[in-house]
């Protein structure tokens, strides 16, 4: 083992150590710490293969710095954000498929969607910078192509799910602007047309999240949601292929999610009807 290989190694056993620790001692710092000296190695073990690292403890460090305890303030999530967003973290091997990189992507969406609710609790982000933060998890939306749930060997992934996640902060910015939350609709349709992967870990029930929401906030106009519900079905047109299977099933399982969670809301009723015609038009197997 090369000297360099040796070091890295005892780096990342150190920062477990630290972090089961830190966790130990209800995510308190001892005396002489500061949450900046370990924000380096957190960044760069964001994406660890092993979800011990990873999920269980990286992870929650941030949710409990950035969502709970507050200890970044406003300047140092403006810059945690431009890395985080760089290409050695959501955009790290972005394309790739079938290898380990999708952990880095996955994993650095999701402190980035709780900087943005801490912005949506007081603003700090600038309006372009939300509009460019809107326009980065777009690319990121189109261009991610490993879709993966629960990998046998690495845990959750969650890709779609964790880019959800960020969506649904981003669409309740006020800076957020109707044509914005188009957009996030068509992306939204990108991902069930994805053409290969049918969403089986429940990635479809965090993309609904991203609708849901948007209804009940009342974010777009109703016939903008009962139009794009309505587009859902155009993939049934689509020419006999495994690549229409997906968009297909993708869109139908999306919608009786959706339904779900919306019947027990009056205000909900026509689009409701829409939701249900729908996913007739898409479920072959409807009795007429």
């Amino acid at each position: 083992m090369s000297k360099s290989v040796r070091t890295s190694e005892d780096m990342r056993t150190k920062l477990m150590l630290d972090l089961q620790r830190i966790e130990k001692d209800k995510y308190q710092l001892r005396e002489g710490e500061q949450h900046q000296d370990f924000l380096p190695l957190l960044l760069q073990y964001i994406g660890d293969p092993q979800p011990e690292l990873r999920d269980n403890l990286i992870y929650p460090m941030f949710y409990m710095w950035i969502k709970e305890e507050k200890r970044f303030n406003g300047e140092e999530l403006r810059s945690l954000l431009t890395v985080l967003t760089d290409e050695n973290h959501l955009f790290y091997n972005i394309g790739s498929v079938e290898d380990q990189s999708v952990f880095t992507r996955s994993f650095s969406a999701l402190p980035i969607a709780l900087i943005v609710q801490r912005h949506r609790q007081n603003q700090f982000l600038k309006q372009s910078e939300i509009e460019q933060l809107m326009h980065v998890m777009l690319r990121y939306y189109k261009e991610e192509k490993d879709l993966r749930g629960y990998i046998t060997i690495g845990g959750w992934a969650h890709s779609a799910s964790h880019g959800a996640d960020v969506f649904v902060e981003l669409v309740q910015c006020e800076e957020s602007s109707v044509p914005m939350l188009r957009e996030v609709l068509d992306a939204i349709s990108g991902m069930l047309q994805n053409g290969k992967h049918i969403f089986c870990d429940e990635d479809d029930e965090r993309l609904v999240n991203i609708v849901d929401t948007m209804i009940d906030k009342v974010l777009l106009p109703h016939q903008d949601l009962t139009d794009w519900v309505n587009s859902l079905a155009q993939c049934c047109n689509f020419p006999r292929s495994r690549s229409q299977v997906v968009a297909r099933v993708n869109s139908k399982n999306f919608l009786r999610s959706l339904y779900f969670r919306r019947r027990q809301e009056s205000r909900g009723n026509e689009l409701n009807t829409v939701m249900l015609d729908t996913e007739a038009q898409l479920n072959r197997f409807s009795i007429n």
